[in-house]
């Protein structure tokens, strides 16, 4: 397998650092990429237009067998969690209504709603990850406070978790709805993907070493749906790319698991909308306990280099805490690196419909 890696193209500014493998990627793109945000430049692609969710559909494609799986994803605050607990409900009501055979009696469709976030799996991360468990009422919901802050949880540990919960779900002729926007679970556990036992590679690793974290941070992003902890972390940065390069050459295997029939639903708000959500959601968080929250986290024992590579909120108030940055600075970064990560996450989506899924995307306010 090749290793040459890099080229370097002088743009003025910076050396740009560019694997010559297969990235999926032509270099103009990644040019226009590297120019979203600066002055000058054409404005993003067009956000998907919104469409009417036909609930009734849906319940007869439950019942007739032509879905397994409901998933309702999207990028961050754009309101998830109520849409899919208000789908639950609307569901439930349908089956409600619904006579079964000579008699009256109703149809009981209990919708269970399994998450698909990799940073609600851990107890005690409960601001800074926005559980917001009371939205659920009384709604079952499953994979949330699973495994103590600090534990070692990934894409392996969802795919098997998903699965028991799904076929518990499945026995007790309940209809699952998988809910979150860690795209990677999402496209993992509903595609059913082997996930590859990649052994290390330490001429690729040492070519890797050599680049900066930014470099490495967008040949991830052409490739992956971006990880919070990941982004912060040069050493997870090598290995996510070690992982993705491997696999360029071992194709992936199915699982004894099976693909699902899933109907994706995509959460879609407006950016000012969702940035405007972002900032109003991040003040109420702080003002919550947030910083309280990961200072508790430091004191059961965390090593404060855990929560940096948690990301986001973690890293950022970590960081304050540390006395590395001041409150002001804390929050305007925090805010700022939010709204990258939701439009990374709106990218990583729009890039699962170009490999052949169907998203069917709503205002989850209309």
């Amino acid at each position: 397998m090749e290793k040459a890696w890099r080229d370097t193209i002088d743009t003025g500014k910076s050396i740009h650092v560019k694997r010559q493998r297969d990235l999926g990627v032509k270099e103009d793109n990644m040019k226009m990429h590297r120019q979203t945000d600066r002055p000058g430049v054409p404005p993003p692609a067009e956000l998907p237009k919104p469409e009417r969710i036909d609930t009734e559909a849906i319940y007869r494609d439950w019942k007739d067998g032509r879905l397994d799986l409901v998933c309702v994803l999207g990028p961050t605050a754009s309101g998830k969690t109520r849409y899919a607990v208000n789908l639950a409900r609307t569901l439930n009501g349908l089956a409600a209504k619904e006579p079964t055979g000579a008699g009256t009696s109703a149809t009981e469709m209990t919708v269970e709603i399994i998450s698909a976030d990799s940073r609600q799996v851990y107890r005690g991360m409960d601001i800074g990850t926005g559980k917001d468990l009371d939205e659920y009422g009384d709604v079952p919901y499953h994979l949330i406070d699973i495994v103590d802050a600090g534990e070692l949880y990934g894409l392996y540990n969802c795919q098997q978790d998903f699965e028991k919960v799904y076929a518990g779900i499945r026995s007790r002729g309940h209809l699952p709805l998988l809910c979150g926007g860690t795209g990677l679970y999402i496209q993992a556990v509903t595609s059913a993907y082997n996930l590859p036992q990649v052994p290390p590679d330490p001429a690729l690793r040492a070519e890797l070493e050599e680049a900066d974290i930014e470099e490495l941070r967008e040949a991830y992003c052409e490739r992956c749906e971006p990880d919070p902890a990941v982004m912060e972390s040069k050493r997870r940065l090598i290995r996510a790319l070690e992982i993705e390069f491997y696999k360029q050459d071992h194709p992936l295997e199915k699982t004894g698991f099976q693909p699902k029939k899933t109907f994706f639903i995509g959460t879609v708000v407006s950016r000012e909308d969702r940035n405007a959500r972002i900032d109003r959601r991040l003040d109420e968080r702080l003002q919550e306990g947030m910083v309280d929250e990961v200072k508790g986290l430091l004191q059961k024992g965390i090593p404060a280099e855990t929560l940096l590579r948690y990301g986001l909120e973690y890293k950022f108030v970590t960081e304050y805490i540390l006395g590395l940055v001041d409150y002001d600075g804390m929050r305007t970064l925090l805010a700022t690196a939010i709204h990258q990560f939701a439009k990374r996450q709106m990218t990583f989506f729009r890039g699962m419909e170009s490999k052949g899924a169907v998203i069917h995307w709503t205002d989850p306010i209309s």
